[in-house]
């Protein structure tokens, strides 16, 4: 059972209004091509644009049940097609880099804020999200557990682990950055360790720092009975916008979670206390801070 990843990997527009207009017509396009869910980059509602000023950051962050959203959600049920809508949600005392995925009925079905904000960064504006959550994604054909990293989540072992232990089979992962070979390999690596796909969207080359590439890392490094590793990287997008669907082998993948080693199935959380405790912090910079 394949399930159809549409990535809108296009480029914003200059309003609000436009990046609904230009969102709506790409997630048509998606549907055309017979996608299952149409996944937007990192903060689509503004181009992934921050001011750093109080006021101009509060004009353009925007309700979860702002005409906006709710275009896309109305959008998913005429499609029957889960859509995936990213935005600078509005929120006190700051406003949150958010994701929300309604199912093909229009269902809210998930509703993510990014948790590690880039706070060295233009995000400093921003709150960070409080948890992360998983849930189950009926796309018609069949179901599938899914969770959601924001960008520089993924850079946080700790992230993609939190959402297999609640059942994540696919994570998705809007994204606004250039996405070269260490940022690919943390992907790589959150599929591999955790034995989940991972469908990362990005924006296109022409966006300010971001260079397309949005892949799909379906999880699944062998084959029980094959001789060799394979490339788990089953879709690259080029640099150029557009909109491109990629299909995750679902089938394929539960066999692999409910036969290897990795994931869930060795691990000693009895020894990991250190990883919980605030009052540790590791070398930084060559300066020891405290252990």
């Amino acid at each position: 059972m394949n399930f159809k990843i549409g990535f809108i990997q296009i480029l914003p527009g200059k309003s609000l209004e436009e990046n609904l207009a230009i969102g709506k017509e790409a997630c048509i396009e998606a549907k055309n091509k017979r996608a299952d869910i149409a996944l937007f980059p990192e903060m689509w509602s503004d181009g992934y644009f921050l001011p750093q000023e109080e006021e101009e950051l509060n004009k353009l962050a925007i309700e979860k049940d702002s005409c906006f959203i709710t275009g896309f959600r109305d959008l998913a049920v005429e499609l029957e097609m889960a859509i995936g809508i990213t935005f600078l949600e509005k929120n006190d005392p700051k406003p949150l880099n958010s994701i929300i995925v309604f199912d093909r009925t229009g269902k809210e079905v998930m509703h993510y804020s990014k948790v590690h904000t880039c706070a060295f960064d233009l995000e400093k504006v921003l709150s960070g999200g409080k948890d992360f959550c998983t849930a189950e994604l009926d796309f018609g054909r069949g179901k599938v557990k899914i969770g959601s990293m924001i960008c520089f989540d993924r850079e946080f072992p700790e992230s993609a682990r939190i959402l297999m232990l609640k059942g994540a089979e696919l994570i998705l992962a809007p994204n606004g950055c250039p996405m070269e070979i260490n940022r690919l390999s943390a992907l790589r690596t959150r599929a591999y360790e955790n034995m989940v796909a991972v469908a990362t969207c990005n924006y296109p080359e022409g966006h300010p720092d971001c260079n397309g590439r949005s892949t799909l890392f379906d999880g699944v490094p062998w084959f029980r009975d094959g001789e060799r590793p394979r490339d788990m990287c089953v879709f690259e997008a080029p640099r150029a916008p557009g909109v491109y669907v990629a299909e995750l082998d679902l089938n394929t993948l539960r066999t692999h979670r409910s036969e290897d080693i990795m994931g869930d199935k060795y691990r000693h959380p009895e020894k990991y206390g250190i990883l919980a405790d605030e009052s540790v912090r590791g070398v930084i910079g060559g300066e020891f801070i405290h252990w």
